[in-house]
């Protein structure tokens, strides 16, 4: 039998995005965490688990070294959603495949991959059951299987779901492998489980495959952060829940005392952090519980940093689709919690809470506090022409009732075993592909980009962007959050820098800014020409007028952008 004190064991993370969970760069799931913690549980050193990225092994052939020679070759990923993502490109299932033939030793893969894989991770797609050539899949939870594997002596386990207590173990003891992702420790946000599972049975989703809402004791999860927070992480998200306003209650109705227990908890223990963000909650639950719902939203707002965003899943506005689907919320409904949310936490930091939603003239120079998203999904059971009018009709409603939403995601359903959409599979997504690419352009040239200039309006100042990559002579960068703008910034600066910036313009789900404050002695002329009210002719005015030694000596309405540094050698 195989001592666990012997093995050399390498977990590759190839990312996840499911409904209730993202992993992909700069986010780390649950799964290689608590895999490294099962690990260490069962007796397996420390030093002797090595992590990577699938990006890492793109990067370094090196890197393949250790997926050869590893006695166990732990791979987790999969996406039940189709995305698109900047940080990180999660693995395809060819290059799932040379893990498992590079692999000398035995090989395990778990995590949604389960679920199903297609031919790539795409919308309007059928998936199908595959173990890839890997000697063991793990059909429920990979942390589990792992323990039992390597309790076993490499021979074998019985797939299981792990417990609460194994949970809260491995959740501490496998939070040292962060320290091995290339983004740790300045640009790495890490996902929070408060519970699996939902009480909901919506057609497309694979979430119900976990069972009815199963909850983490406060106390489990504050103890998670503590671990990640000595091992340098400063940037959280409670994002594997179905519904976070349900936590700690019966998984419908909100309990405002256990939400005040966890964020309370989490700022207690981490009272330095510089991210805490939450992913879904469910609209039926506010409008069903609405006084319970706006003291869970009041204390979220109060204990969270800005530009939250709660996913509303929607889904579809049009009704035959919602009764064809068994989704659990109508259009109206759905208004109803967006316009509580904007009520309760659509403040600004610097603001007035009591008269939220703030924007306009006179509202606070920074991003709202929560505020929710729309996902409508596309390819579903009964969709017509005349769903997509439902769809425009529901997101115009919202802006013209002067509400805010942070974002709309639009996309196309993947069909996986198991759901109620595995029968229709994705023919009607592919049959309205061309409708759907053409409504897709009009929302975010008539939604989203007026409903962007109303949240995050010229001025408005997103502190501690991360500068990811170069393209057309500018630089685009992001904060860590939930659904993070994309800035786009004139010049190419160094990359992996973190930088202040005012918004100047706006694009569909995008914004251009510049430094902030910009220095009006030593900016570009591309800087400045980004500038509201400036342009090319008054950028090289101020150029030639050098140097100034305020900012009202070229023009007050440049005040909420730039300052005037004495220049080098001044008196």
């Amino acid at each position: 039998m195989t001592d666990p004190e012997t093995l050399d064991v390498t977990i590759v993370d190839g990312y996840v995005d499911e409904p209730a969970h993202f992993g992909v760069p700069p986010y780390v799931s649950t799964y290689p965490r608590y895999a490294a913690g099962a690990l260490v549980d069962a007796g397996v050193p420390r030093e002797q688990i090595t992590y990577h990225t699938i990006d890492e092994l793109r990067e370094e052939n090196r890197y393949w070294r250790d997926v050869e020679d590893a006695d166990l070759l732990v791979y987790v990923g999969g996406m039940t959603v189709p995305g698109k993502y900047v940080g990180g490109t999660p693995a395809e299932p060819d290059e799932v495949r040379k893990l498992a033939w590079t692999a000398n030793g035995t090989s395990l893969m778990g995590g949604p991959v389960r679920f199903g894989v297609g031919e790539a991770n795409e919308g309007a797609s059928e998936t199908a059951r595959d173990d890839l050539d890997f000697d063991f899949l793990a059909m429920a939870d990979v942390e589990a299987a792992v323990s039992d594997l390597v309790g076993s002596g490499l021979e074998g386990f019985n797939d299981r779901y792990r417990s609460v207590e194994e949970e809260t173990r491995w959740a501490r003891a496998g939070a040292f492998v962060v320290e091995q992702h290339p983004n740790h420790p300045d640009y790495l946000i890490c996902e929070l489980e408060t519970s699996r599972g939902c009480p909901y049975r919506c057609s497309f989703c694979t979430e119900p495959m976990y069972g009815d809402p199963d909850f983490r004791p406060p106390e489990s999860v504050v103890d998670e952060v503590d671990a990640l927070s000595d091992h340098g992480v400063g940037h959280f998200r409670l994002g594997r829940q179905a519904d976070i306003l349900a936590y700690g209650g019966d998984g419908e109705a909100p309990n405002p005392d256990a939400l005040r227990k966890l964020y309370g908890g989490i700022r207690e223990v981490a009272p330095d952090l510089e991210t805490l963000h939450l992913d879904n909650m469910n609209p039926i639950t506010v409008v069903k519980w609405p006084e319970k719902a706006r003291e869970g939203i009041r204390i979220i707002a109060e204990h969270n940093t800005p530009g939250d965003t709660a996913a509303f899943g929607l889904e579809s506005a049009d009704p035959n689709v919602m009764s064809d689907n068994n989704l659990n919320v109508t259009a109206d409904q759905c208004f109803e919690a967006v316009k509580i949310v904007n009520e309760v936490a659509g403040w600004r930091p610097g603001g007035d809470a009591d008269t939220a939603p703030n924007f306009g003239d006179d509202a606070a120079r920074r991003l709202p506090k929560l505020l929710p998203g729309i996902n409508l999904v596309h390819g579903l059971k009964g969709e017509t022409k005349e769903t997509f009018e439902h769809n425009k009709r529901f997101l115009q409603r919202v802006y013209d009732e002067g509400l805010m939403l942070r974002r709309v995601n639009i996309r196309q359903v993947m069909a996986f075993e198991g759901t109620d959409m595995a029968d229709t599979g994705a023919e009607i997504a592919r049959d309205h592909k061309k409708l759907f690419k053409q409504y897709k352009r009009e929302v975010r040239e008539e939604i989203d980009n007026p409903m962007l200039q109303r949240v995050a309006p010229p001025g408005t100042v997103l502190p501690d962007v991360h500068l990811e990559y170069h393209q057309d002579g500018k630089t685009f960068g992001r904060q860590l959050g939930t659904y993070p703008l994309l800035v786009g910034i004139p010049g190419e600066r160094d990359l992996g820098r973190t930088i202040d910036v005012a918004v100047t313009d706006h694009g569909y789900r995008s914004v251009t800014g510049v430094p902030y404050p910009l220095d009006l002695n030593s900016a570009s002329m591309a800087e400045l020409a980004t500038l509201p009210g400036v342009g090319k002719s008054r950028a090289g005015d101020i150029l030639v007028g050098r140097p100034y030694q305020t900012v009202g000596e070229v023009g007050d309405d440049l005040a909420k952008f730039a300052t005037a540094q004495s220049p080098e050698g001044a008196d």
